[in-house]
């Protein structure tokens, strides 16, 4: 397998990355509201004994989510020596020569731990410029360890460490939003949030010519909760009122966005919005990002408590194995998985 990690730096972009002309992407830094920022909140404040602190905050991430469907998070529980740990090894592993890093190449998505290169969602097999890793983080066992890499030396004992740590940040923003949401706040606990926490650590080479490559085309996740460090360098765009909005580094936080399956227990009311990565020349950008599933056995639709006479179930029940197949079909597309499961008239 060839991974854009193993090789010198390009002159120029290979033909197998360059994009349409319609498919590419701009920055839009002189477009009206493309200075729009996502919502900062202040986790500290939910951790305070004063109940109505903590119901502001709920208040505050549950009014992000409808406006945006994303926001970010600071004094979370997540330690930066933490966050800084797993990046550095993450971005060794990453350096390490190919020959470390073959026996690990893999396009078998049943595999704990793979690393890959430039797959696509467009069918014309049009490559995005990154590489990526992608894992199985928690429940943590010393079999699930036994399949992470050996090399770099830290690799396993720092991703263990993260993963149990972002975990319990995933964990407390779930309750937080079933609160600001008025549901019980168990209301995500178990199925719904329980299966297999999945991990993508995507890798951004510099790129000679960002104006014709994308990291990743627009898309919306398929799961529940991503729970996202981006690091110091931007190249997240999420869309906003029919923009393109890029999503600047806060220091030390998480940016947070929900997928698919949030849309729809919430009945519409927490929309999944659609995102996508650009490249830039300068330097390297790596995101890590942390998915919160559902166990392919649970059943998912709108909680009654979100179905009204004024907003009546927007989607039929289902069980996740069954979505998971139908994002596939889709290609990604938002409204076309949307539409498997949507019920008729909404």
């Amino acid at each position: 397998m060839e991974l854009l990690s193993n090789r010198p730096a390009h002159a120029s972009v290979p033909d197998k990355y360059v994009f349409p002309p319609e498919k590419r992407a701009a920055l839009l830094d002189d477009a009206p509201g493309s200075d729009v920022a996502l919502p900062v909140v202040d986790l500290q404040r939910a951790a305070l004994s004063d109940p109505g602190r903590r119901r502001l905050v709920a208040e505050e991430i549950v009014k992000a989510g409808k406006e945006f469907g994303f926001f970010q998070v600071v004094n979370h529980v997540v330690a930066e020596d933490v966050v800084r740990g797993f990046r550095e090894a993450s971005a060794e592993f990453f350096a390490m020569p190919a020959e470390e890093k073959l026996p690990y190449c893999s396009d078998d998505q049943s595999k704990p731990f793979r690393v890959a290169s430039s797959t696509s969602y467009d069918r014309n097999q049009t490559r995005y410029w990154r590489d990526y890793l992608k894992l199985r983080c928690h429940p943590v066992s010393d079999e699930l360890v036994g399949h992470w890499p050996a090399k770099p030396e830290s690799f396993r004992s720092s991703l263990a460490e993260f993963s149990a740590q972002v975990h319990e940040l995933a964990q407390t923003l779930l309750l937080l939003i079933a609160e600001g949401l008025g549901l019980d706040g168990g209301f995500f606990a178990g199925d719904l949030s329980g299966g297999d926490t999945q991990m993508n650590v995507n890798y951004y080479p510099p790129c000679p010519d960002p104006s014709v490559t994308l990291g990743l085309l627009p898309h919306c996740d398929r799961h529940l909760l991503t729970v996202l460090s981006q690091g110091d360098v931007a190249g997240l765009q999420a869309r906003y009122r029919g923009r393109w909005i890029l999503v600047r580094p806060v220091p030390g936080a998480f940016i947070i966005n929900f997928g698919h399956q949030m849309e729809i227990v919430t009945n519409g009311v927490l929309a999944s919005v659609e995102h996508r990565a650009l490249t830039n020349s300068a330097v390297a950008r790596m995101s890590v990002a942390t998915l919160i599933m559902p166990k392919m056995d649970c059943l998912i639709g709108p909680a009654p408590e979100m179905v009204s006479e004024e907003n009546p179930a927007k989607f039929r029940e289902f069980v996740f194995r069954e979505f998971m197949a139908a994002y596939d079909t889709a290609a990604a597309s938002r409204e076309d998985v949307l539409e498997y499961f949507r019920i008729e008239d909404h």
